[in-house]
């Protein structure tokens, strides 16, 4: 009993939780007995190999700050028309674009379920091994200018730079500053050919230019975006928040009368 209590002291030290829990299920049940120690050996090391794969997931997950964390390309209903074929969303669903370093530009209107397919990516790319951090246009810009200015702007620059896919939503969505531009350029020039970016836009790529105010910026910055970025514009009829919402749908006049008197 000494012997045991040393053995399972020396396997907390060494933050084997895992381990130690796959030896006590196997004490407890008989259909361990008749394997033989090799086989029970490496039945502990599975158990704390996928231990800490999990917690590397949930790390990941967690630092990815995902803005619809439940989001899943296989709850995706392709019933619905927007453009996206099965075949297609397989195959940007193996995240190869993000391992080869390509970038990927989602665009539609409001309620098209953008966000909701970029949380999707964002979830595969965890679970398949790869960092991501999903952010708001307006977030990053003040999370960078805000590190220029307290001194913490290197830390943020190599935090950016190991991440593999670098999610930017309501990309061009409100007017930007000339200061705000160039912060944008540095940090897509910094990751061009490097790592991977998702833009998340309710503008078609054709008008990016012209909703940029100074047209040097505007070439500099989509000549790093649009000619190595994959491209998936949804289409929608009718709202997906709509589609999903737990209110129960009322005739138009009624809604409109509704609104009006808000």
């Amino acid at each position: 009993m000494m012997n045991e209590n040393i053995m399972m002291e020396k396997l907390r030290k060494l933050k084997l939780s895992g381990f130690i829990e796959s030896i006590l299920e196997q004490r407890t049940s008989n259909r361990y007995l008749e394997l033989t120690f090799e086989d029970r050996l490496l039945m502990l090391i599975d158990k704390e190999c996928l231990r800490r794969e999990n917690q590397r997931l949930s790390t990941r997950l967690r630092n990815a700050q995902i803005r619809q964390s439940s989001a899943s390309l296989d709850a995706i209903d392709l019933k619905i028309d927007r453009g996206i074929s099965k075949s297609h969303l397989l195959e940007l669903g193996t995240c190869q674009w993000v391992k080869d370093r390509v970038s990927l530009i989602i665009t539609g209107s409001t309620g098209a379920g953008k966000s909701y397919l970029a949380s999707a990516f964002a979830n595969q790319a965890c679970t398949l091994g790869l960092s991501a951090l999903y952010m708001k246009t307006s977030e990053l810009i003040a999370e960078l200018l805000l590190a220029k200015n307290d001194g913490s702007f290197k830390n943020l620059h190599k935090r950016l730079a190991r991440v593999d896919l670098l999610i930017i939503d309501d990309f061009l969505r409100d007017p930007l500053e000339t200061v705000h531009l160039r912060e944008l350029l540095d940090l897509i020039d910094d990751r061009f050919r490097r790592s991977s970016c998702l833009f998340i836009s309710q503008l078609p790529v054709a008008d990016w230019h012209r909703n940029i105010p100074d047209p040097t910026i505007a070439d500099a910055l989509l000549d790093r975006i649009i000619h190595d970025a994959l491209r998936l514009e949804l289409l929608s009829k009718e709202s997906m928040r709509k589609r999903t919402s737990s209110v129960p749908s009322k005739k138009e006049g009624h809604v409109a009368a509704l609104r009006d008197s808000i």
